[in-house]
């Protein structure tokens, strides 16, 4: 049954950041209204269809001229989102590889925990993650916990749920796949939770838009910069708060 975003008090959309997905956009959105009818997809400069095809399955798009990366396009949506009124954003990405069954899953996980920010995750069978991955996630997903003071178990998947009034005062820094990290880490040092939601996640015949070396060059460049920043603040990143420590809900 497919949900118009509006239960209670509380309405949400689903965010595609999207880069040459044409073929794939048109059957991600019509999948994702099958459970929540609002989509916003933001064409990230694609050279095809993407943009057309998203439109033609009921999204509103966004366009930017030239690609700009996935932090840029994910602010683009956000403030979109702010715009139209939404109390949350549930992000997706456009490959397919996140599955639109999961979708009710994060909204009743919000609307029963109250908690602000929801994390999907992989790790619960990673018998179908590529080995490189798996490996990847594990780590990265220790280290940005340890930074956060916070336990994330798949800090690197991009299938999230924002309560978006947690997330006006981020800026995003990191263009590209790095400025998820960043957004974890902000949202963590200014004492908001994040929980997580366990999803399946498809793997099949495309091709990821992640480079390994490049990202993590990228990655580590973001985590350097941000630990300075912090230090500029007074903050110690890395110190995890105790458990007396309030959070934010």
């Amino acid at each position: 049954m497919r949900q118009t975003g509006m239960e209670g008090k509380s309405r949400g959309c689903v965010i595609v950041p999207a880069y040459r997905e044409a073929g794939r956009i048109g059957s991600v959105v019509q999948a994702i209204r099958a459970h929540l009818n609002d989509v916003i997809v933001v064409d990230d400069g694609s050279p095809d269809d993407t943009g057309k095809e998203a439109e033609s399955a009921g999204a509103v798009v966004l366009r930017h001229a030239v690609n700009q990366g996935k932090g840029a396009a994910l602010e683009t949506a956000f403030r979109e989102a702010r715009q139209r009124g939404y109390d949350f954003v549930i992000t997706m990405d456009g490959d397919g590889q996140h599955a639109p069954e999961d979708l009710p899953g994060f909204v009743r996980a919000y609307r029963e925990s109250g908690v602000p920010v929801l994390v999907g995750s992989r790790m619960q069978d990673t018998r179908s993650m590529p080995l490189v991955r798996r490996l990847t996630n594990r780590f990265m997903s220790w280290l940005l916990s340890c930074e956060m003071g916070q336990r994330v178990p798949d800090t690197q998947c991009g299938y999230r749920l924002y309560k978006l009034a947690v997330i006006s005062g981020t800026a995003i820094q990191s263009a590209r796949f790095a400025a998820e990290s960043e957004i974890l880490m902000d949202l963590s040092h200014r004492g908001i939770t994040i929980g997580s939601v366990p999803i399946v996640t498809i793997y099949g015949t495309e091709k990821s838009k992640i480079h390994p070396l490049k990202d993590a060059l990228r990655f580590f460049s973001m985590l350097h910069r941000y630990r300075r920043t912090r230090r500029g603040k007074g903050g110690v990143p890395g110190v995890a708060r105790n458990n007396s420590t309030r959070r934010s809900r």
